[in-house]
């Protein structure tokens, strides 16, 4: 499986000298009590590390550029126990360069009407802390999360893990570099993009290879690494032969399996966790990619076709943020517009990924009327049932787009003897016309990352990092 770095959040409470240090004392008791709460309770993906209270802007300051340049970390939590002059955080947060949370709660849950004195409220001023902290963060247009409510909530803790993951993903832009083999599809106009501005805002490199030098590595794979992994495969799959006789069959999955060996070295080699290919160049490859490249989504790998780096790095950056579950590579295929069953069947040939199956995947040989290729195999199997998203992102003059809408998902009606892939059947929630609609009107492509684990909120804040334009179809 493609791993991802153990990453921690800094945890830092806001202060000031005025109320005495046995003031300070007890805001960093109480500070650390909920750390160590969070860590224990929350079932957190990332550990927070509390680090300090902070009184001022010097501290602020030092205390930012520290998490900047820990590789370690991939985000800033924040917390204004008691109220902070928030001009000490302007130097420090305008140098921040990773995610910032700004966690609006307050050490106490209820009110102690019959006790509560001065110095309590000197120890629980976090309701004026926040918006004199929020005042200044709104000014940066520092693009922070705001979670707000008491930390021992569990549906509070939900949200600060899935920010976490947020978080983490949009540290891994940076580190996510994307192989195409090969360019993209001719006249296809959706998958193109500028690739230097992708860089710059999202952190994605973007490499160009031959589809020579991959066959080149494919040539190197041994019979004994094949060997390996189809016994694999085999504990995994049901492996049908189907109408194929054996030599033809097992040559084919054999050959997936080899190209499956060669792009993950290739990939490994380079650092690159997301690939693209295009069925129009597949010089001296006997067969377009359909089983290699299901089981490098399998293993965590962005995949789109026809050269769409853009879907094939957001699909790296959804199966980080979702821990590779329930997320793959889709399509548009065709629509049923029966009255009552209006819904989307979405496959792509070959390249869905199994994480979405609901039945054990199939690794079947088939004809593939395009590419002019071998008969390729592929895993064939039906998608799941539930709520869902489905996401995708264009490039336009005035920057990227991320468009989205939530899903109804649904099992195919029927079986598709005649089209043997794998496929997932989904209805947009607001209804498949105006579903549909808005997404064409706001520019959105055919490529997509459908997932059953990202929620709405995650996409949104996302895109709020990405500084990207979000079209939120409901």
């Amino acid at each position: 499986m493609l791993s991802v770095p153990e990453y921690e959040f800094w945890f830092a409470a806001g202060s000031q000298p005025l109320y005495g240090e046995d003031t300070l004392k007890s805001v960093a008791d109480d500070a650390k009590k909920i750390v160590e709460g969070l860590n224990e309770k929350a079932n957190l993906p990332y550990k927070i590390v509390f680090k300090d209270v902070l009184t001022d802007a010097d501290g602020i300051t030092q205390f930012m550029k520290d998490a900047n340049y820990n590789d370690k970390v991939a985000g800033v939590i924040t917390w204004m126990h008691t109220f902070s002059p928030a001009k000490n955080w302007i130097r420090g947060t305008k140098l921040l360069q990773k995610p910032l949370l700004h966690f609006a709660t307050q050490y106490a849950e209820g009110i102690p009407y019959e006790t509560m004195d001065f110095d309590y409220m000197n120890l629980n001023q976090s309701a004026h802390g926040d918006r004199e902290y929020g005042y200044v963060n709104a000014r940066l247009n520092k693009q922070n999360k705001v979670i707000y409510g008491f930390w021992g909530d569990k549906d509070v803790q939900k949200e600060i893990a899935d920010w976490e993951d947020v978080a983490v993903a949009y540290n891994e832009s940076f580190n996510l570099k994307v192989v195409r083999f090969g360019d993209t599809m001719r006249d296809v106009a959706v998958t193109e993009g500028d690739k230097v501005q992708a860089q710059i805002q999202l952190g994605w490199t973007v490499d160009y290879y031959p589809i020579a030098d991959l066959v080149e590595e494919i040539n190197k794979v041994t019979e004994k690494e094949i060997d390996a992994e189809y016994e694999d495969l085999k504990s995994k799959y049901e492996l049908v032969q189907g109408d194929n006789d054996t030599e033809k069959y097992e040559h084919a999955v054999r050959y997936q399996l080899k190209q499956y060996i060669a792009m993950k070295r290739f990939f490994e080699r380079g650092g690159y966790s997301a690939f693209t290919t295009n069925f129009q160049d597949l010089h001296d490859m006997e067969e377009l990619q359909g089983l290699s490249a299901q089981l490098l989504m399998r293993d965590g790998y962005g995949f789109a076709g026809e050269g769409d780096w853009k879907t094939a790095a957001l699909l790296r950056i959804f199966k980080i943020m979702t821990h590779n579950k329930q997320t793959a590579f889709m399509e548009d295929y065709i629509l049923d517009l029966r009255k009552g069953h209006e819904a989307i069947l979405g496959s792509h040939m070959l390249e869905v990924d199994p994480s979405i199956a609901s039945e054990k995947p199939r690794v079947e040989v088939h004809p593939l009327d395009i590419g002019g290729k071998d008969d390729p195999a592929r895993l064939v199997f039906t998608g799941s049932e539930g709520d869902a998203i489905d996401v995708t992102m264009a490039d336009f003059r005035d920057g990227f787009k991320i468009i989205s809408y939530p899903v109804e998902a649904n099992k195919p009606e029927s079986e598709t003897p005649h089209l043997p892939v794998a496929k997932q059947l989904w209805t947009p929630k607001v209804g498949l016309k105006k579903g549909a609609t808005d997404w064409i009107h706001a520019g959105g492509g055919h490529h997509t990352v459908f997932s059953f684990t990202a929620s709405e909120q995650q996409v949104a804040d996302l895109a709020n990092l990405y500084q990207a334009n979000l079209v939120e179809i409901k």
